[in-house]
């Protein structure tokens, strides 16, 4: 491995350190509850620890590439509890995003975690927007990290001429995830074209092809 690589992984171990130690979820009273099939009333369950194994704590094929062969040009790779059970009641999760050329991961928010992002490889347009409307926006490269606060709509695009990769780590073991342009035009029943004229002064010409796609998902 190169001297530059080992440098990045070095750094971005140490963000998911001191990231880690600052866990928004509750903290568990017991080393640890691998989580495993539904209680008989469908409550989570925890392993015996005595039948706990190395594998609980483990995943592997964050090194392969998500397929970016969609409309959005993006794919995320979530590791949760549900690909490690041991990460259960831990308070923390990990995510990989590909992105093909101009890929873009849309407006959505987390409603249960703070996001800190790394570029692993590319050139990215990220941004958030405050409480206030305010767009916080940067370019960042390879090495860069940046922060989404908990909450808050916020975006990533690849504006670079190849693919890019980012790693994401939240302090939640359920963040949550609401994409807003879904919410908006693709709720299930719609929302009111007339709500959606009004508040975006377009006519229902307008309205109707942007709910469109999200019909046929």
């Amino acid at each position: 491995m190169a001297l530059g690589s080992n440098i990045l992984l070095i750094g971005f171990v140490s963000t998911i350190t001191c990231f880690v130690a600052l866990a928004s979820d509750n903290n568990s009273v017991q080393d640890f509850c691998v989580s495993q099939a539904k209680g008989s009333a469908g409550e989570s369950v925890c392993k015996d620890p005595k039948t706990v194994n190395e594998n609980d704590f483990f995943t592997t094929g964050l090194h392969i590439s998500g397929n970016t062969s969609n409309a959005v040009g993006s794919y995320v790779t979530l590791i949760d509890a549900a690909r490690i059970p041991g990460l259960n009641t831990l308070g923390i999760s990990l995510a990989r995003t590909d992105y093909a050329p101009l890929g873009t991961n849309p407006p959505h928010t987390h409603p249960r975690a703070s996001e800190i992002f790394t570029v692993i490889e590319g050139t990215l347009r990220v941004g958030f927007v405050t409480s206030e409307f305010r767009h916080i926006t940067k370019v960042l490269n390879r090495g860069d990290v940046f922060v989404f606060p908990e909450g808050l709509v916020h975006y990533s695009q690849n504006i670079g001429n190849g693919n890019a990769v980012a790693i994401s780590a939240l302090n939640s073991q359920n963040p949550g995830i609401y994409f807003v342009p879904n919410a908006v035009f693709g709720a299930k029943p719609d929302i009111s074209a007339d709500i959606l004229t009004k508040i975006f002064q377009v006519n229902k010409n307008v309205v109707d092809e942007l709910q469109a796609p999200f019909k046929q998902m």
